[in-house]
C-alpha cells in the first residue's frame, strides 16, 4: 500500500493517477471531508490532517511507502516532521519519497523537515523541484476576463518544471528500487519568464495574450493574503535575484525518466481550458 499525502494538489493528483495505472493499492490523503471526484477506482481516501498525527495513523496502517509533501504553511499549522514519521513507521512504513524544495539546497527555505525525513531510520528519497508550471493557474482569471498577465520581474527566467513530471519521478522512487538514499532536483528543460510564459498561453489559446509587469512591493502586498512572510520574501528572492543554481537545467528528470522533461508550452497547451 502507497500512501499520498495533498492527493488532491497538482502532483498529488496525476501521482495517484499513475499509480492506480500500474496496479499499486493506493490511499490518497486529503484534508476535506469527501473523496475528490476525480480520484480513480480502487483508490481508498482518507481525510487526515499534517498536523495531527493521531488523524494519520488508519490512514498508514498496512502501509508500506509513503508520498510526503511539503508546504509552506505546514510549520505555521504545527506540523511536525517528526511525530508525521513516527506514525509513518507505526504502521509499517518502510520508504518515504519527500516532496521538498529547490530553495533547500540553496539555503532559501529551512531544511528542518528535510533533516527530519533523512534521519527518520525510513529509506528515503528526497524531491527537490524549482518553480511548478502550475503556479501560472494564479493568471487564469485574469487571461480569461481580459486576455493579461501580471506578474513581477517579466524578464527573469526560471526552469519551470510540470508537476507531472514530478509526479512521475515520484512514481519511479516510490515503486523502483534504486532511489533510496538520492537528493533529486527537478527542473524543466529551459528557463522561461513570465513574459513568455504570457506568450506562451497566448499560443494555445490563439489569442494574443498581454504581460503587465508588476513591482516587488505589489507583488509582495499581493502574495501576503495566502502566504507566510517568510516563504513570500523566499519566493521574491528567487523570483527577482535567483541563483546561477536556481536558474541551472538539472539532469535529474531525465535521468530517472530516460526522457526530458516537458516544456512550459507543452503543459499550457494540456491546460488551455483553464484560460479559456
Amino acid at each position: 500500500m502507497i500512501v499520498v499525502t495533498g492527493a488532491t494538489g497538482n502532483v498529488g493528483r496525476p501521482l495517484v493517477r499513475a499509480l492506480a495505472e500500474a496496479g499499486e493499492q493506493v490511499t490518497a490523503l486529503s484534508r476535506g471531508l469527501s473523496a475528490p471526484p476525480d480520484v480513480p477506482a480502487g483508490v481508498r481516501h482518507r481525510r487526515a490532517d499534517l498536523a495531527d498525527p493521531e488523524s494519520l495513523k488508519p490512514a498508514f496502517d498496512g502501509a508500506d511507502a509513503l508520498f510526503l509533501l511539503y508546504s509552506g504553511d505546514m510549520p505555521a499549522a504545527g506540523a511536525d516532521a517528526g511525530a508525521i514519521l513516527d506514525a509513518a513507521r507505526a504502521g509499517g512504513v518502510r520508504r518515504v519519497v519527500f516532496l521538498s524544495s529547490q530553495g533547500v539546497g540553496t539555503g532559501r527555505h529551512s531544511p528542518e523537515f528535510e533533516d527530519g525525513v533523512k534521519g527518520s531510520g525510513l529509506e528515503w528519497t528526497v524531491l527537490r523541484p524549482g518553480g511548478f508550471d502550475s503556479n501560472a493557474f494564479q493568471w487564469a482569471e485574469a487571461v480569461r476576463t481580459r486576455r493579461t498577465v501580471t506578474a513581477p520581474f517579466g524578464d527573469v527566467a526560471l526552469p519551470t518544471i510540470d508537476p507531472d513530471d514530478i509526479a512521475a519521478v515520484a512514481e519511479a522512487a516510490l515503486r523502483k528500487p534504486g532511489h533510496g538514499g538520492s537528493t533529486y532536483v527537478l527542473t524543466g528543460p529551459e528557463p522561461v519568464s513570465p513574459r513568455q510564459q504570457a506568450a506562451a498561453i497566448g499560443d494555445a489559446l490563439g489569442e494574443e495574450v498581454r504581460f503587465a509587469e508588476q513591482s516587488r512591493t505589489e507583488a509582495r502586498t499581493q502574495m501576503l493574503r495566502f502566504m507566510p512572510e517568510p516563504v513570500v520574501e523566499a519566493t521574491l528572492g528567487i523570483l527577482g535575484d535567483p541563483s546561477p543554481e536556481e536558474q541551472r537545467v538539472s539532469p535529474d528528470v531525465a535521468r530517472v525518466l530516460g526522457r526530458a522533461p516537458g516544456t512550459f508550452a507543452e503543459w499550457a497547451t494540456r491546460n488551455a481550458a483553464a484560460f479559456r
